[in-house]
């Protein structure tokens, strides 16, 4: 098994309020080479999940199992070291540094690792080859549309080759044509690099998409 979270409890604390329960225990497992969709509208908890599975947030109780150890037992170094070897994050915007070109953007998840350059290029190249955007290699984030931004975006949470890739809506900013275009070239790049996928979404359309569909309401979580 490659992810267990065991029985996930979250709440978040509001001055002058009671406690509002996110997550009420959750429970779920990720074979390797698997894909999972977590439906639910705004406000089910689903990216606090997505937070907690990615070692981003930590439950009030319950546990992450990756590989079969339990990642919030870890220090702030081995956490950071497993986000950036074992995992890739995309999230609904982009977040790329505007500062930087879409391939020194692809890159820099594996420079953190300490890889030159030159190091990094050919997979780089193979991935923005993949995505559909080589002729876009020198182009800064503003230069970009939307769905090139989100393009780039994936190339680098792909860039260092992780087990598990954390998807949050990844699409939710596209239009129609962008998206359906962005999740053909998003699940064939996962497919063909044998990568598992947890994908929250509101969209029921993209989720049938993936393996198996969960459902979050209200903070509990049903399959199906």
């Amino acid at each position: 098994m490659l992810l267990q979270a065991e029985h996930i409890s979250k709440s978040f604390s509001h001055s002058g309020q009671s406690d509002i329960s996110v997550l009420e225990n959750v429970s779920l497992t990720l074979k390797d080479r698997s894909s999972m969709a977590i439906v639910g509208s705004s406000g089910s908890g689903k990216s606090t999940l997505l937070h907690i599975l990615g070692g981003l947030d930590k439950p009030d109780s319950g546990r992450v199992l990756f590989r079969d150890e339990n990642i919030h037992q870890w220090n702030k170094k081995q956490l950071a070291s497993f986000r950036n070897k074992e995992l890739g994050f995309v999230f609904q915007f982009h977040h790329l540094l505007p500062e930087f070109s879409a391939f020194e953007n692809i890159c820099m998840p594996a420079m953190i690792q300490g890889k030159k350059i030159e190091e990094i290029r050919p997979e780089a190249e193979h991935l923005m080859e993949l995505l559909g955007i080589i002729h876009r290699t020198t182009h800064r984030p503003s230069e970009l549309s939307g769905g090139e931004q989100q393009r780039v975006a994936v190339a680098r949470a792909l860039i260092n080759k992780p087990s598990l890739l954390l998807a949050d809506e990844p699409t939710g900013n596209l239009d129609e044509a962008n998206t359906d275009s962005m999740l053909r070239v998003f699940f064939e790049a996962i497919e063909s690099r044998d990568i598992a996928l947890i994908m929250v979404t509101h969209d029921t359309g993209i989720a049938n998409e993936c393996d198996s569909v969960t459902h979050l309401h209200k903070g509990v979580l049903s399959q199906g």
